[in-house]
């Protein structure tokens, strides 16, 4: 029995599949309707909630299910404003001060574009040697922001979470913590450090380690004495001490560690010394943060996320680590199909750093805001929020009723509001972020500080200025106000 001919079949699917290739006349009408939304979208943003509270929360997304026809662009811009862009927080808003992340340069979005349609592989330095370049640049810049040597190594990330995970994989390789020692190597941090460093330590097969909380200062800082004398102890009871973990800004506060005095300690006892400086690391390039920052040098490896601290949008991390080779032995990997690579390495390959082989060009959406605006830029709006967070504590002090236990070492500024004698506290400052949210010209977050229901207010969008601040005082006392003059229990 013969074979049918195959050309028919292919010219008839190739047909087909030269719709995923439109011309420059469909593309021209694409990209002016996705522009003329963006130019919308930020021409309103102003005016736009920071946080709107939607019953059905995107749910109409599900009514026009994924089909084999396609809809027109308008269709589905529509979709996108109607249930992506409309329910729940707005990140780009001025007004959103509830976590740290900070308002998406509009630069950095054109980066990503061009990143996407040109479609570099930026693994391997030989599949890509600019882009190599340009994300090893830029790490090189990092390291020297915060007096790292130009010769240590790094990776860009999509986030904290995975350049947290490479970091600690790297030191425990770096002090051979094998499966044998995990029930005895013990981890020293706070009960502040963010969560993503306990995942990171299960994902890296450390989720046995003792981890120690040390005990904090009455700004939560952690406290060298404390560590000295747990260290002592641990090593008189015949555990193995091997990673400090300290932070530059804790998600609940921001407090900023002593990291010259825990810098000190982990040279005395030879341990990994790692700094999660995600959120407050890229304050060095501001003059009054780089002083709060002294001894993030001293550090073995250090996370700063340029999606904070930057302006970035969500999605770039970056992880800096002093012992490049100790960085290359836990995540080089070799294969057969990867043999004509090898001939190119004057750059590090990322691939070769990180758990990613299959990786987007991320380096693109950081270089080419840093380029079109410069770095002085970032610099002043930097130093803007941290004279930000200390307007709006000194504000909160003389305003009536609020209390303020922490001085800000960053931008995030902590308080509560102290309602009139018979009300609880806890409840009422409850009810006192929910009315600010559901009012949504401005987003709050809360916490716990012991047994204290607090507010946080998270200043670092770009967008963010003193009227904003001043907007936001002034809806936290109308609704204060309000809720006194309304309680119902």
């Amino acid at each position: 029995m013969s074979t049918p001919p195959l050309e028919p079949t292919l010219r008839h699917l190739e047909n087909l599949s030269q719709t995923l290739e439109p011309n420059f006349a469909e593309r021209a009408l694409v990209q002016t309707a996705v522009e003329q939304y963006l130019q919308s979208f930020l021409t309103q943003l102003p005016s736009l909630p920071s946080y709107t509270a939607q019953p059905e929360m995107g749910g109409g997304l599900l009514e026009s299910p994924i089909a084999e026809e396609p809809v027109p662009v308008e269709e589905a811009l529509q979709l996108l404003k109607t249930q992506v862009d409309t329910p729940g927080l707005n990140p780009a808003s001025a007004g959103h001060m509830g976590y740290i992340p900070g308002g998406g340069l509009y630069y950095a979005g054109l980066g990503d574009y061009l990143a996407a349609v040109t479609n570099r592989y930026a693994g391997l330095f030989y599949s890509a040697p600019g882009a190599v370049r340009m994300e090893n640049m830029l790490l090189r810049w990092m390291a020297g922001i915060i007096g790292f040597p130009e010769d240590a190594a790094g990776n860009l990330t999509s986030g904290g979470s995975i350049a947290s995970l490479i970091a600690l994989a790297t030191a425990r390789d770096a002090h051979q913590i094998s499966a044998a020692l995990i029930p005895k190597a013990v981890v020293y941090t706070t009960a502040h450090a963010h969560h993503c460093l306990d995942k990171a330590l299960r994902i890296a097969g450390l989720g046995e380690c003792p981890v120690r909380h040390i005990a904090m200062d009455a700004q939560f800082r952690l406290r060298p004495d404390a560590l000295e004398e747990t260290i002592a102890q641990d090593k008189s009871a015949g555990f193995t001490p091997w990673i400090i973990i300290a932070s530059a800004g804790t998600t609940d506060v921001g407090a900023v560690d002593p990291l010259p005095q825990i810098a000190t300690i982990a040279q005395r006892h030879q341990l990994w010394f790692h700094v999660d400086a995600a959120y407050g690391g890229f304050f060095a390039l501001a003059p009054s943060g780089l002083p709060i920052l002294k001894g993030i040098e001293q550090a073995d490896s250090v996370v700063m996320d340029p999606h904070k601290g930057l302006f970035i949008p969500y999605g770039l991390g970056a992880v800096l680590i002093k012992n490049r080779q100790q960085l290359a032995h836990t995540h080089h990997y070799q294969a057969n199909y990867m043999q004509d690579t090898l001939s190119a390495t004057e750059e590090a390959s990322p691939a070769d750093l990180s758990p990613e082989l299959s990786k987007h060009f991320r380096g693109l959406r950081l270089w080419l805001p840093l380029k079109l605006h410069g770095v002085a830029a970032f610099r002043s709006a930097l130093e803007e929020k941290l004279l930000l967070a200390q307007y709006a504590y000194q504000r909160l002090q003389e305003l009536k009723s609020f209390e303020t236990p922490v001085v800000p070492a960053l931008s995030v500024v902590i308080f509560r509001y102290l309602p009139s004698e018979g009300f609880d506290a806890n409840t009422f400052n409850q009810r006192l972020i929910r009315a600010v949210q559901v009012d949504g010209r401005v987003f709050l977050s809360s916490t716990m500080l012991g047994n204290n229901f607090m507010l946080r207010m998270a200043i670092l969008s770009f967008r963010t200025h003193q009227t904003t601040v001043d907007l936001a005082l002034q809806i936290l006392q109308e609704k204060a106000t309000e809720l006194e003059e309304n309680w119902q229990e």
